[in-house]
This record gives C-alpha cells, sequence and structure tokens, in this order.
C-alpha cells in the first residue's frame, strides 16, 4: 500500500472530505490533494502533521548499513581484476614462450 493509498483509506474511513482533514491538519487543501495522489516529493514534517491525526508518522527505518552492502560488492569487483589480470599474464606468456 503506498502512502497516498493510505491516507486516502484512513480519511474515508472516518468520513472526513479533503478539505476537512486538511483544515483539522493544518495543513493546506492542495497539498493534501498531491498527496492522495501520490506525488512524489513532499514536506515530510507536512505527512506527518496528517498521518499524526491516524496515530502515525513517517520516519526513518532501520535497514542494511551501506558498508554491509559496498563490501561484498568490492570484494567481487576485485576478484574479478584479479581473475582479468591473471588471464591477460597467461597470454603474453604463452604469446612470448610461442605457444600461441
Amino acid at each position: 500500500m503506498t502512502l497516498s493509498e493510505f491516507v486516502k483509506e484512513k480519511r474515508n474511513a472516518v468520513r472526513l472530505t479533503q478539505p476537512e482533514l486538511a483544515e483539522k491538519a493544518g495543513v493546506g487543501l492542495r497539498f493534501l490533494r498531491e498527496l492522495e495522489q501520490g506525488k512524489e516529493t513532499l514536506r515530510l514534517d507536512k505527512v506527518n502533521q496528517v498521518l499524526n491525526l491516524f496515530g502515525h508518522e513517517v520516519g526513518p527505518v532501520e535497514s542494511k548499513r551501506i558498508e554491509d552492502i559496498i563490501e561484498p560488492v568490492s570484494e567481487i569487483k576485485t576478484r574479478r581484476v584479479r581473475s582479468k589480470k591473471i588471464e591477460l599474464v597467461k597470454k603474453i606468456y604463452l604469446s612470448l614462450a610461442g605457444k600461441n
């Protein structure tokens, strides 16, 4: 469920119109309409003003640390580079040895 769907569902559940919810939340009607239409860039403080009426808020969520993601990727890249270097050295050696 998207944020816009959540807000619209909650608003309808308590039988409020958009103008009524906007007034109760202390946000503009235009903002509330954009929120319910799924606008991608909205002020977080205003989003929380609306969500607080329903006992919710948006905030940071713990997820994987960037170090946990970057470390394995750089390790894979290093292995690929080493493998390519080894193959290149083998080709050079074989061409110099005349075994090409």
